[in-house]
């Protein structure tokens, strides 16, 4: 398919480019910012290998790519530039290639590595914004300290339903939260290679009932809740600082964790324990209506 000229090659892209796409995410992160598991296989391939695929490559050099998921509503899509390709109309005419293979049906675009280039693209578009998430940082050279809180105790996770409703009943109230499926959910966690249950944990309040919960994968704190009668008693905070602890004990250098843009209560506590912003990540719906 011919999309520019020059000595662009475009091709589909498979299993076999996975070293460079990894390259391409490596390089959108550092510049942008954003969630560093992108660049890591299970979300590479969960973001990027759709039904249809479109890369470009430069002297042998992948320089672009996009992922659609058609035949679904709504249709998903994502696609990254590599920087030194921006300003050239690529992300333009790979947002048109999408929209081609959408169709008729709505077409949802995510990015996990936000940058306000793209995001003036798909407003001018038409496309407007879902979600969007601050992707935070804390280096490890020191973590907080948190007072234990009163009457809870904490364990390594079991992948079950206890977690499962934990997780739900900690949500349940949050604008715009659709609860997935046991299956779905614990199986998703289940699949990922890099999801640490011996990291992850669930407090327990002093009748032994779940209060709230933390999930890890690799180095990143992927979710943490607490059910609404516990907050505010330092629940969420001394799960975040544990793990902190537990993750430099182990060598690694720095944590990430990603807070909803709606929920400020929670990014301004995480940002009290250390950590900083790093970038965002997002989600943007056009509806064909």
């Amino acid at each position: 398919m011919e999309l520019g000229a020059g000595a662009l090659r475009w091709k589909e892209f498979g299993g076999e480019h996975l070293a460079e796409l990894t390259e391409l995410a490596q390089a959108c992160l550092a510049v942008d910012g954003g969630l560093p598991l992108f660049a890591r296989t299970p979300l590479l391939r969960a973001r990027l290998f759709q039904t249809r695929t479109l890369g470009a490559w430069h002297d042998g050099r992948l320089v672009a790519a996009i992922g659609v998921g058609a035949g679904q509503q709504p249709a998903t899509s994502t696609g990254l530039v590599h920087p030194a390709w921006r300003g050239r109309g690529f992300g333009g005419q790979l947002l048109n290639w999408a929209q081609e293979q959408a169709g008729d049906v709505d077409l949802l675009l995510t990015t996990e590595s936000w940058s306000p280039g793209a995001d003036a693209l798909f407003r001018a578009r038409g496309f407007e914004w879902t979600f969007t998430e601050w992707v935070l940082r804390h280096d490890l050279d020191a973590v907080p300290a948190v007072a234990h809180p009163d009457g809870v105790r904490t364990e390594p996770v079991t992948l079950g339903t206890e977690l499962f409703e934990t997780y739900c009943a900690s949500f349940a109230e949050r604008p715009g939260f659709a609860a997935p499926s046991a299956e779905d959910w614990l199986g998703e966690l289940r699949a990922d290679d890099e999801y640490r249950p011996d990291l992850s944990l669930i407090a327990r309040g002093p009748d032994g009932g779940a209060v709230g919960f933390l999930n890890v994968i690799d180095n990143c704190i992927d979710t943490v809740g607490v059910v609404p009668g516990w907050r505010g008693r330092r629940v969420g905070a001394y799960l975040v600082a544990s793990t902190l602890r537990a993750l430099a004990g182990e060598g690694a250098r720095e944590a990430w964790l990603c807070v909803n843009d709606n929920n400020p209560v929670a990014a301004a506590l995480y940002r009290r324990l250390g950590l900083r912003d790093a970038g965002r990540r997002a989600r943007y719906l056009r509806r064909r209506s």
